[in-house]
């Protein structure tokens, strides 16, 4: 059996943060869950605050923290670009003074420390998929920047830190994921579709839908960031995490339309500036080095998300008291 291990969970409230939190205490660890609940939500880990292994601590990590721990996940930062773009100095300040304090934080206790970076750091590719060994094409002062050359410098970083102070790091770069607990108003394209379904509304898409993303299920994610901080000390990364199935928006549209039997129509907007055309990860080094690759179908994924916006639909919460739940 494996040792009981101390891990933060920094971003631990969020949607993939409360999934990790709930794996690692499945798996018999101690978890302190840290986050300011901008984006978080404590709906997400009500179920695990009577748990006697898991702790729950309201911080920013913008301000030192002084804890101990074996593990740090660092997944704290806003990741649509609703939530990203509505403060962007301090979503760079989360990516650059928190991978700071929480590299400060591994350099005390001798903590092994992992970046949730992003597909993000890719910018609109012109390399199709993208690999580890690309370097990007990403606009360093657009409106998207905060996040990408965030992620990117926080990146720059943990790599520092591990070259001067010999921390152990581990970084990966996480494409689309989608699953329950998503918020249904962070801007994300799978939630909008879902939501605007579920109430008959039209589905927005931004461009001529032709534009394509690659979605990976929560649970998959989890096992990947599970085995990622698990490697060797050698394995450092970055290593992509997500599902190489590509899919244009318009087939996404209508794979929801299907799903849930609605009747909302589609409606075309204009393109977001610097909005990706194309991503897709290429995930040969996940399968070599952490044995990982996604095992749950776009549909199976799917169904599982729409069925939980669907209970708290039927609850009788409309868009907006969903998004405060």
């Amino acid at each position: 059996m494996e040792k009981t291990k101390k891990i933060i969970v920094t971003g631990g409230a969020g949607f993939i943060g409360s999934h990790l939190c709930e794996r690692l205490i499945a798996a018999g660890h101690e978890v302190l869950c840290v986050d300011n609940f901008f984006t978080g939500r404590k709906a997400n880990i009500g179920h695990l605050l009577a748990h006697q292994r898991f702790e729950l601590i309201r911080h920013d990590i913008t301000e030192p923290l002084v804890l101990n721990a074996d593990e740090v996940y660092n997944l704290a930062c806003p990741a649509s670009p609703g939530h990203y773009q509505a403060d962007p100095i301090h979503t760079m300040k989360t990516c650059v003074l928190g991978s700071i304090n929480l590299l400060g934080l591994a350099r005390r206790t001798g903590a092994k420390s992992l970046l949730a970076s992003t597909s993000e750091v890719y910018g609109d590719p012109l390399v199709h998929p993208q690999p580890e060994t690309y370097w990007g094409h990403v606009n360093c002062n657009g409106v998207r920047s905060c996040y990408d050359e965030g992620k990117r410098s926080a990146e720059a970083l943990y790599f520092d830190y591990h070259r001067q102070h010999d921390i152990p790091i581990k970084v990966v770069r996480i494409f689309n994921t989608y699953g329950p607990r998503m918020r249904p108003d962070d801007g994300r394209v799978v939630s909008n579709f879902i939501v605007q379904a579920l109430m008959d509304e039209p589905l927005t898409i931004y461009g001529d839908g032709q534009q394509t993303r690659s979605f990976c299920y929560v649970d998959d994610l989890v096992d990947g960031l599970m085995r990622m901080m698990a490697s060797p000390r050698e394995v450092v990364g970055p290593i992509n995490l997500g599902n190489p199935g590509e899919f244009t928006m318009l087939e996404l549209a209508h794979a929801v339309k299907r799903m849930t039997g609605s009747r909302s129509r589609i409606v075309h907007e204009p393109l977001p500036q610097d909005d990706p055309k194309r991503r897709q990860p290429d995930i040969t080094r996940a399968r070599a080095v952490l044995g990982w690759q996604p095992t749950v179908q776009l549909e199976q994924g799917l169904s599982r998300t729409i069925a939980h916006f669907d209970a708290q639909l039927t609850r009788g919460a409309g868009a907006a008291q969903l998004a405060a739940a």
